[in-house]
């Protein structure tokens, strides 16, 4: 179990970010066990066939499909929204007695295999080659599908973000996760090892990760404490076409049918790219549909970076019958046709 005893500055100190370095990291866990994290099927059966013959096999002996993954891979960010050559430059100046000692570290009762032991030996030009290998992986399998990975995770920080303003710590762990629970100033997370300490004034980072999904990660010091968890409406990224609402027929009646797609779409935010590609509608017509809903008070627009992202309002959340289409999105363990770039 472990525990991060809150005072009051931690609370103000709760803060977003997300991280093209982790999210790449734990896609490496889900290729290693698709079984264990069968809503992303469709992105490793597109994936898989692109990585012939591009040597991951290092990759792999250090990102096992449960367990320990070396901290000096993962540091978490540190800006809300990271580039991933600067993480990778993090990672680069790692200094070498700290590769060597996480690549040998392993839980009680087990121990390290040879082939990390071997790269331990040689923790300079292990780590220059697993970067290597981060670089390429990422162009192969992560890049062409970010953007819509990341108007996910910038979802989850603009929904999380305002429930933190409106209802404080409360408001934000409350239905973070199952295994997450706040109580008294304690933000408790289940896990398979003990840790209980404070935050002495450092706050917690908080990181959406769509490929941690379905579990969560933690860091403790003396790393920057960090939750990473899955964001709202996971269960939506690999899927295309027009969302399938019980109520579409009766909302198109009242608002038309195109705009009742999108605003039933819009369970999770997004931009009008995404929306385009998963409605099937063109970007200027979404634009267009978006302004009409948008002078109605349904939707509004919020500025993420260069994007803006879409997201209803209360009023549109009652007339899409918004507590229904989450609970289906959280549930659906499946996804929809293979993702393309």
């Amino acid at each position: 179990m472990i525990e991060f005893v809150f005072a009051p500055e931690d609370v103000a100190r709760v803060r977003f970010a997300f991280s093209p370095l982790w999210e790449m990291v734990r896609s490496l866990r889900v290729l290693a066990d698709p079984s264990g994290h069968a809503l992303h099927l469709p992105w490793v059966r597109t994936v898989r066939p692109r990585l012939r013959g591009l040597g991951l096999e290092p990759l792999q002996e250090v990102v096992l499909p449960a367990g320990y993954i070396p901290d000096f891979l993962t540091p978490p960010p540190g800006t809300p929204l990271p580039e991933l050559g600067a993480e990778l430059e993090i990672v680069r100046a790692t200094p070498p007695e700290v590769v060597a000692a996480e690549l040998r570290w392993a839980t009680r009762g087990s121990h390290p295999a040879p082939a990390r032991l071997a790269m331990a030996a040689d923790p300079e030009r292990t780590l220059a080659h697993l970067a290597d290998l981060l670089e390429r992986y990422w162009e192969v399998a992560m890049e062409p599908f970010w953007p819509r990975v990341r108007d996910l995770l910038d979802g989850d920080v603009l929904r999380r973000a305002g429930a933190l303003t409106a209802e404080g710590a409360a408001g934000v762990f409350g239905d973070l996760h199952g295994a997450v629970t706040w109580r008294a100033g304690t933000l408790t997370v289940d896990r398979p090892w003990r840790f209980r300490g404070e935050l002495a004034g450092r706050g917690i980072l908080l990181v959406p990760s769509a490929f941690v999904w379905p579990q969560v990660s933690v860091m403790v010091p003396p790393y920057q404490p960090m939750l990473s968890y899955p964001p709202r409406g996971a269960a939506t990224l690999w899927e295309t076409g027009r969302p399938d609402d019980d109520r579409a027929g009766a909302l198109a009646a009242l608002i038309g049918r195109r705009r009742a797609e999108l605003l039933s779409a819009l369970a999770t935010p997004a931009s009008t790219t995404d929306l385009a590609r998963r409605t099937g509608v063109t970007a200027g017509a979404v634009s267009q549909h978006l302004g009409v809903l948008r002078a109605c008070g349904l939707v509004s627009g919020h500025r993420m970076g260069r994007r803006v992202l879409y997201v209803r309002t209360a009023a549109g959340d009652a007339l899409a019958g918004a507590q229904r289409s989450d609970a289906r999105a959280s549930s659906r363990g499946g996804a929809g046709v293979p993702p393309g770039p």
